[in-house]
Order: structure tokens, then sequence, then C-alpha cells
């Protein structure tokens, strides 16, 4: 079956960089792109940043078009069921609209505060879309007495250095040993730590917030700790994680969970028996898929640039004009306290790191880890000069480490287990 109609679900980054490259290989057919928010496709990177500080306005943030897409536009309704049967998109609103060829690109919202009504008081925020960031930006502006953020991830991290850089106080809890323990392991994640202790973030770790507490008009005052403690707050940022957006899934024999709609390795979606229909694709937060560095291992990726390249990807696969499996190296980066953290690859199940370049002392190095004797990430701090080299590296899992006989070589070998630890619960 030709495609004649290419249905985008999702209009971000991945669904944008998708109807983009459909376009930009020679797709002339129908082109639509069905979004839940009102907005034209908006880049997120800045909300955590920029926009709390002020420098940059919500309205401001959005994607330029790369090309002409001569596209449809379904705006401000999300996508609630689908038939696969008879290749049908029904939103919210009642609109049912039929496809040849689909793209998932819906992405992920934040996970809320587990107790709804809490969740709910004035004064609790939780940071995804353009209507999140600019709702904290003014409780910043209002100067509360100081703000609470549960979560040591990396929107956790990146709201509480642009509190800093608003000269509020604020206090970040997180149930594990460090900040980024589950991303950057617990060495570098104590060195990110230490970059806020030093900015003046209170850092509260191995805790956990039990309860968020009112004054009995509906507006937040405190955290209750599980210990006992509490901590006052009229401002509270749940930085938590992110749930999927695969709900609207249901029924349609797709194999998906909060986690993700799994596909195979070339980006196809796979049904409960593990067959990909090739009707369909998923790209961007959404799309668990086997990453070959990996060992086949599935993963799902909330990054910038692997929701540009994946969606590219998934678009031109659809549109047959393009083929073979989704192999780019997974990267991010994150801007903290004046500090530019850069990676590629990931860290997980590493069991080796060393220092290759810099020192952390300086605050200027790059870290490589290793697993059963192969590099498999990189992260740079300040110093991305470097990091090219050792992406290919990792691209090509080449053998770790890298050089033997280093002057620190030696000593950081045998730290390596303790060095590359992850906080697994």
């Amino acid at each position: 079956m030709t495609c004649d109609h290419l249905v985008i679900v999702g209009a971000s980054l991945a669904g944008l960089r998708g109807a983009e490259a459909a376009r930009q290989a020679g797709f002339a057919g129908r082109l639509t792109l069905i979004g839940d928010e009102p907005h034209r496709p908006y880049d997120r990177p800045p909300l955590s940043k920029q926009v709390l500080t002020g420098s940059v306005a919500p309205a401001a943030t959005a994607l330029p078009n790369l090309v002409p897409l001569a596209a449809e536009w379904h705006l401000g309704s999300a996508a609630a069921a689908l038939d696969r049967g008879e290749r049908v998109v029904t939103l919210q609103d009642g609109r049912r609209i039929a496809y040849d060829r689909l793209l998932i690109a819906t992405g992920a919202r934040p996970r809320p505060w587990p107790d709804a009504a809490q969740g709910r008081l004035a004064g609790v925020h939780t940071l995804r879309g353009r209507e999140d960031a600019a709702a904290l930006r003014a409780s910043l502006a209002e100067k509360p007495a100081r703000v609470l953020v549960i979560g040591g991830g990396f929107i956790g991290c990146e709201v509480a250095a642009a509190c800093r850089d608003l000269g509020l106080p604020v206090t970040l809890v997180e149930t594990g040993p460090t900040v980024l323990a589950g991303v950057l392991g617990t060495y570098l994640g104590a060195v990110v730590g230490a970059l806020h202790e030093a900015r003046g973030v209170d850092l509260v770790f191995d805790a956990k917030v039990e309860a968020l507490e009112d004054d009995g008009t509906g507006r937040v005052v405190r955290a209750r700790l599980a210990d006992g403690r509490a901590i006052e707050t009229d401002c509270v940022v749940v930085a938590l994680g992110a749930v999927r957006n695969t709900e609207w899934l249901t029924g349609s024999g797709l194999a998906f969970d909060e986690g993700g709609v799994d596909c195979d390795p070339e980006g196809y979606v796979v049904d409960t028996e593990g067959r990909p229909d090739k009707a369909i694709a998923a790209a961007g937060d959404v799309a668990r898929f086997p990453h070959p560095l990996y060992d086949g291992r599935r993963v799902a990726l909330e990054h910038w640039g692997h929701a540009a390249a994946q969606g590219a990807h998934a678009a031109r696969l659809l549109t047959g004009h393009g083929a073979g499996p989704y192999d780019e190296v997974p990267a991010f980066w994150s801007s903290q306290g004046g500090v530019t953290i850069k990676s590629v690859g990931l860290t997980e199940g590493a069991d080796s790191l060393v220092i290759a370049q810099g020192d952390p002392k300086t605050g200027r190095f790059l870290a490589l880890y290793g697993r059963a004797g192969r590099c498999i990430a990189a992260v740079s701090f300040d110093s991305v000069r470097w990091l090219p080299a050792y992406a290919e590296m990792v691209a090509v899992r080449a053998p770790f480490p890298p050089i033997r006989g280093g002057v620190d070589q030696g000593r950081l070998s045998e730290m390596a287990p303790g060095l590359a630890q992850r906080d697994e619960t």
C-alpha cells in the first residue's frame, strides 16, 4: 500500500522534525499533525532554564520550520483512540482522522504527585509545557520564602539552579545518595551536588517527602518528610520523572505501558505478539526500542537530539525513503549553574569509570564509562572539545580503558567500581 496520507500524532520536536524529513525526502502526499496543546511546536529545554529566570518569554520558544510543510494541523485536542483495522485516529473532541501511515510521537508528561489533592494545592508545580513554565515563572517572580524541589534528576537540578540565579532560597530533596545518581552514578552525581551546594542549594539526600500540607485555604505551606522532619515552603516543584503518553493506545493491540510503546529495530511499532505493524512507527520520548550499541536492550530516551533524529528516521521509514535500524548514539546536554554537562552513550550497567581528560577539582573534565571491557558512555563538564573523540569510541564499542599507563589511570581504575556505582532503587 502506498502512503498518500501521513498522520503524525504529537506536535512537538519529534513530530515536527519527522514532518520536515518526510518533505525533504520527497513525500508529496497529504500530511497531518495532531497535538494536544494549542501551540505549534516549541522548544522545551529553555522552559527549565531561561524561561524560569525571565530572560526568555514562554511564547518565544517556538521551533523554526526548516522546510515548508504544507500540512494540516489539528491542535488543542489529544488523540483518544487508535483503530488499526480501520486505520483511524480518534481525537478527544470526537474528530476521526484516517491514515495510510502513522507516526506516534506523543512524548511524555511529568509524573504527578502521588496524592492528587495535595498536587492541586496552590504553589505546587510540575514542569513540562509552556503553561507549566509560565505558571512556575509567575510563582518565582513573587519571591517565595523558600522553593522546595522534590527530585534530583535533570529537571530538578535545572530548576534549583534557576532559583539560585534568581537569588531565591531553595531546598532539593532526593531519595538517593546524591543528585543524578541514576544517570551519572554516585561519583559524578556527587560532583554535580557539590556544584549546587556551593551555589547555596540546600540538598537533602536519602530522604522522602511523604506529604504536602496546606494552610487551610488550599495553599501549600510545608512538606513533611518520612523521618518526621518538616520543610517550610510556599512553592513546590515536583520533579519525579516522566510518564509516557500511551493511554490512548488502549485496545489497539499494540505493545505499550507507561514506559513507552515498543518498536522493532527499524522503528516500526510492534503488537502484543511482537509483530511489527508496517503502517506505524514511533519516535521521541514515547518510543521504546532495542539499541544495537547496548546488546538490543530496549531503551526510551528523553533527549532533544534523539527526538529530532528518531523523528526524521521514522518519517523516512514510513514514506518509503529510508530503512535499516535506528542506531544513533544517545546524547544529551544540561546547563546548571553556569556549567554545561554533555554526554554521549548510556551509563546504565557501567562497572568502571576513569577521568580521561582534565580534573574534577578544576571543574573541566571528561569521564569515560566502561562495561565488560568496552566504552559505553562519556560525560564532559565544560570540556565539550574533548567529547567527539570519545563519542567515536562509544560508537565503535572501543576497548575500555582506551589508553593504558596514563598518570592517573592506575589510581582511578582501582576506584572504578565505586566511581561508577549507580543507585538502582
